[in-house]
């Protein structure tokens, strides 16, 4: 399996960003799809997931209502919509699979600063 992560980088307090994480080597829509995230100094944790073919996601009572997650499986691509960052949200995200197998992305960073 291998993924290909985009969209990060630095925003501002208030900004908005869209992580891509697109999936290859493996059958993508059976994959339930998530996204993590680690600050420094923090464990891992699940930010958003979404189900194989979509339906019902769920997310971090930290990010309800400002983030947005959601899959093509024809482009065997997952997103995250994140709107009204804080500088809380800096961390490195991840991407992840599961269904029989587990597959993780490299991380991108994201940071919030003004």
């Amino acid at each position: 399996a291998q993924f290909v992560e985009s969209g990060g980088g630095l925003v501002q307090p208030g900004g908005s960003l869209t992580l891509s994480c697109a999936a290859s080597g493996f059958a993508f829509s059976n994959y339930a799809m998530s996204w993590h995230r680690q600050a420094p100094g923090k464990e891992r944790e699940l930010v958003a997931s979404i189900p194989s073919f979509g339906g019902t996601t769920d997310y971090a009572d930290s990010v309800k209502g400002r983030f947005t997650i959601s899959r093509d499986n024809v482009k065997k691509t997952v997103y995250l919509q994140m709107n009204s960052l804080t500088p809380e949200d800096t961390a490195v995200y991840y991407c992840y699979a599961k269904y029989v197998r587990a597959f993780w992305g490299q991380g991108i960073q994201v940071t919030v600063s003004s």
